[in-house]
């Protein structure tokens, strides 16, 4: 492995066992030290092109400069798609996407997302959530202070109030952080972790290798109902 790529990473989608299609995409560049999963969102036309057209523009940029150049490219590839879809509404009806984004850079990390698509790091035995969901359901735990039971019994819990191609202007969230030497990231789609416990999570990305982490995450979720389309993407040194 090239000293200047050294971090490892697997990445895999599967339709949900409910779906007709499946509406999530990801990306695995460890090449350009990017990563990405969008899952287009469910029940509106055409989720499926607003995430794969998340992370075909993703892949295209360059990967070149430091981390906040970087950084920068990522939110001004995202805005304008963002605007993309939103134009593309007329025609099509609500097109679009959650979205989150894995940046790394030797020591340094950026996570950028969107929406409830997640970005979970294993460190130490520990697991820790990165992003927080943008989601009416995480509003009415901030807000409102609702416990997590209550503000998940609401029915429009799941509802999302972030998304590229939402009706209002996208707004990113980004987080910095330094990485270390053991870390393990996983990129996700709710699919993936409304199956899982926190427990089963963290067991499952102390399996080993990228691919081995993806398999069991994979092989645990689809024991179950796995309603709705999963994505993972595991990243590690």
């Amino acid at each position: 492995m090239s000293p200047a790529h050294p971090w490892r990473s697997a990445g895999r989608t599967a339709q949900g066992k409910s779906r007709s299609r499946n509406e999530d995409a990801f990306l695995d560049c460890p090449q350009r030290s990017c990563w990405a999963v969008a899952d287009g969102m469910g029940g509106h036309h055409a989720g499926n092109v607003a995430s794969q057209s998340i992370v075909s523009g993703l892949a295209a940029l360059s990967g070149q400069g430091a981390l906040d150049q970087r950084i920068e490219a990522v939110r001004r590839c995202l805005r304008g798609l963002d605007s993309q879809l939103q134009r593309a509404e007329g025609v099509a009806g609500v097109m679009g996407s959650t979205v989150v984004v894995l940046l790394l850079e030797q020591n340094r990390a950026a996570c950028l997302w969107a929406g409830d698509s997640r970005c979970y790091l294993w460190r130490g035995q520990r697991l820790y959530q990165l992003s927080r969901d943008h989601s009416l359901q995480q509003y009415l735990m901030d807000k409102q202070q609702l416990s997590p039971a209550l503000a998940q019994a609401h029915p429009g819990a799941r509802a999302l109030t972030r998304a590229v191609g939402a009706r209002q202007p996208l707004s990113l969230e980004i987080l910095e952080l330094r990485a270390r030497p053991g870390d393990v990231f996983l990129l996700c789609s709710d699919g993936l972790y409304q199956g899982l416990s926190n427990r089963e999570l963290g067991r499952a990305m102390s399996a080993g290798t990228p691919r081995q982490v993806v398999e069991q995450l994979f092989s645990n979720v689809l024991r179950g109902p796995a309603r709705d389309d999963l994505t993972a993407v595991v990243i590690q040194p």
